[in-house]
């Protein structure tokens, strides 16, 4: 049986080697390429084709969930897990969203990783046990969502408000909201206030679920 190829995404070249020692040390495992940043990834991934991808989030450039994204649209049977420090539930969403088939921290003993990665490769998610926490409690607050959309009141949004929503919605930051809307960084947030008070929501990324949810993107 021939060995699964991997690919290693991460901006950080000492980390890198580190995962690629325990990697390259697995009889059923062997490392194809390398990349520091998420554009990287994308066109080692089309030049490569591994089985599958260790992918960082923060990275420069493109990050790791845009790259995740992109590599899935052009490669959709390359298995994509995310290794990183970010244990926030809107990354988590993100990259799941984006088709990563994990999202593990760089916390995680080897021995460990390794198990889910391999899970990975069958099908299963690997996702250690407190972020599957958070997906449980995330379906829970779904289950419980007004079918009729009662509960999330857009159409109380200015034209503006929903533009802003949309780029939210979109994963934009303030500044990137700011200067694709042609607004400054000050109007930016005080439309987020608005629209959080609006749709009686605590934060951006509950704002942004309401967004998916009635189409806005």
């Amino acid at each position: 049986m021939d060995p699964i190829r991997v690919l290693l995404a991460d901006d950080h070249a000492l980390f890198r080697e580190g995962l690629a020692s325990i990697i390259a040390a697995q009889p059923d495992m062997t490392i194809v390429g390398e990349a520091g940043d998420g554009l990287e990834a994308l066109v080692k991934a089309r030049e490569l084709k591994p089985d599958l991808i260790l992918m960082d989030v923060t990275m420069p450039g493109c990050d790791g969930l845009e790259a995740t994204r992109q590599i899935k649209e052009a490669l959709p049977d390359v298995v994509i897990v995310v290794l990183t420090v970010h244990s926030d539930e809107e990354k988590l969403f993100q990259a799941i969203k984006n088709g990563a088939q994990g999202y593990l921290l760089k916390s995680i003993r080897s021995q460990a990783m390794l198990d889910l990665i391999r899970g990975a490769l069958r099908g299963e998610a690997a996702i250690t046990p407190v972020l599957a926490g958070y997906m449980l409690e995330e379906f829970r607050r779904l289950s419980h969502a007004a079918p009729d959309g009662e509960a999330f009141p857009v159409e109380t949004l200015t034209f503006r408000e929903q533009d802003v929503l949309a780029q939210v919605a979109a994963g934009a930051t303030d500044k990137e909201i700011a200067e694709a809307l042609s607004i400054s960084l000050h109007t930016v947030k005080s439309h987020m206030r608005n629209i959080l008070s609006k749709l009686h929501v605590n934060n951006r990324y509950d704002a942004a679920k309401i967004a998916r949810y009635k189409g806005l993107v």
